[in-house]
């Protein structure tokens, strides 16, 4: 039986991609940048969101500097709209509240900044007993490095046989295969089922009940 399943935010516990566009698309309007549909931002989420203020800008403005001040007007702006339309996935919090009372540790490894990630976990999930939520943090590099498991194991020691990673992307089956942790891949986020094959996901589930023969 797994130990500790460490999981993945944006795309996995949350549906968080209306109010990561808008806040994206705020930034652009500002600087006077076109915006972008919000169904695409899908595509454009998953390794931070300096990454993602890149993506967005038009090619030939994508400078550090203008990526930098578009980061700060974003930030503002998502600090106090974190959750507008954001909600847990169907089945989200009974799959946590199963997995708890078994005795089995949760914990979050997510690329969003970490306060964002500290305050969506306490907001969503504010009973359940998360053992490390970890975000992305100037000493840590963005997954798909797996420096942020590696963190998550230093809160939380376990052997990696009993460990397994819970994401939507082909960011996160990466991560666990560089960490050398049990991957499962997710069919309800933001990137599809290719993505997560492509990335050699070794398990892929559609339904979070779904997890908890593979914890066994």
């Amino acid at each position: 039986m797994k130990k500790l399943a460490i999981f993945d935010l944006d795309g996995t516990l949350l549906n968080t991609i209306d109010d990561l566009g808008h806040a994206a698309n705020h930034a652009l309007e500002a600087c006077g940048y076109p915006t972008h549909d919000i169904a695409s931002y899908r595509f454009y989420v998953g390794n931070g969101v300096g990454r993602l203020l890149e993506r967005v800008l038009p090619p030939d403005h994508r400078t550090p500097e203008k990526v930098a001040h578009l980061r700060q007007i974003f930030q503002e702006y998502y600090d106090r709209h974190l959750w507008d339309h954001t909600r847990p996935y169907p089945g989200i919090e009974d799959l946590l509240i199963e997995l708890a009372a078994r005795g089995v540790k949760l914990a979050v490894a997510s690329n969003k900044y970490q306060s964002a990630t500290s305050a969506l976990v306490a907001r969503f999930f504010p009973r359940l007993p998360f053992e490390a939520v970890h975000g992305m943090r100037p000493d840590i590099p963005a997954k798909p490095d797996p420096s942020i498991i590696f963190n998550v194991l230093l809160n939380v020691p376990t052997p990696k046989a009993d460990v397994i990673y819970i994401g939507d992307s082909g960011v996160d089956m990466e991560t666990a295969r560089r960490a050398c942790v049990e991957s499962v891949g997710v069919t309800w986020g933001f990137r599809p089922v290719s993505e997560l094959r492509q990335f050699l996901a070794e398990h892929i589930i559609s339904n979070p009940a779904d997890l908890l023969p593979l914890i066994n």
